[in-house]
């Protein structure tokens, strides 16, 4: 084993999760545990599993280092509950999670802990995908009615997500368009369809339409090489920030926003605008 490059002495990262577990193990102790993690399952956590995992990101989107090391120890603490629940039942304990994400990770990395030559990222990517491609041939076979080039890509993901490994596993198999330009050739055609549901005052149709359009727009972000969820999340931080500033500018001028009408509002959200552009490095 390659010694780490941290100056951490490896003795101290066992004896820190060792007493995590043991934390986790006197909460979930049927004899004077704590009452509310005794009441908690699998389903009644994942929620809060998915919601450390957004707090890790907003942290990182945030440059918030301190709050990364926080976050990062929350979403361990979800790590160690589900292990906790798992190894009470009798199905794995942690060692069990640690192991099998250990196995994978040098199974996957042939590169650095086997023979195979892969000097560039793009190869290790390629290598990658064939070995979990290979993975899930091994596992169970798809669902019915879906097919295996598409099995396996989580039904929990954020939507936006889901549709761009759905759309990634497709172009494997030569199911792609060429370049972007079709894209937004699709996209637009998606959006005139919108507009006649719109217009025909079917919810149903709309949703449906609404649906299309969104995924051929996470479509585009693919062909971009973009993250969806990550552009709307920094759409979403930035709206946030310009909306605050409008709010502000409004009460400095003497107007409550509960008071003020649609144009002051407009008004306000321009000024917002120029003053975020010369902000910005040039």
């Amino acid at each position: 084993m390659t010694n780490s490059p941290s100056n951490t002495d490896p003795a101290d990262n066992l004896a820190a999760l060792a007493r995590l577990l043991d934390i986790m193990a006197r909460l979930r102790d049927p004899q004077g545990g704590c009452p509310w993690d005794l009441e908690q399952n699998f389903q009644t956590i994942a929620p809060y599993t998915i919601e450390e995992a957004y707090e890790v990101e907003d942290a990182i989107a945030r440059g918030d280092i301190a709050g990364l090391k926080d976050e990062l120890g929350d979403l361990l603490l979800q790590v160690v509950f589900h292990a906790r629940m798992a190894e009470e039942t009798g199905h794995f304990a942690f060692a069990d999670v640690a192991e099998a994400i250990a196995d994978k990770m040098i199974r996957r990395h042939p590169h650095v802990f086997g023979d195979v030559a892969a000097e560039h990222a793009e190869t290790v990517t390629a290598n990658w995908e064939a070995i979990k491609a290979a993975e899930r041939a091994e596992k169970t076979s798809a669902p019915d009615g879906i097919s295996p080039v598409l099995a396996g890509v989580a039904a929990g993901l954020p939507a936006l997500t889901r549709a761009v490994k759905l759309q990634n596993r497709a172009a494997r198999v030569g199911f792609d368009w060429p370049d972007k330009a079709p894209v937004l050739a699709k996209i637009k055609e998606e959006l005139q369809e919108l507009e006649d549901e719109i217009s025909s005052g079917s919810s149903e149709a709309v949703k449906e339409e609404f649906g299309d359009f969104l995924f051929v727009v996470a479509n585009l972000a693919r062909h971009l090489k973009l993250d969806p969820e990550e552009a709307l999340r920094a759409a979403n931080r930035k709206f946030e920030k310009r909306f605050s500033r409008m709010e502000a500018i409004l009460q400095m001028e003497g107007q409550p926003l509960t008071e003020c009408d649609l144009a002051a509002m407009d008004r306000a959200w321009d000024r917002a605008k120029v003053e975020e552009k010369s902000h910005r490095a040039p």
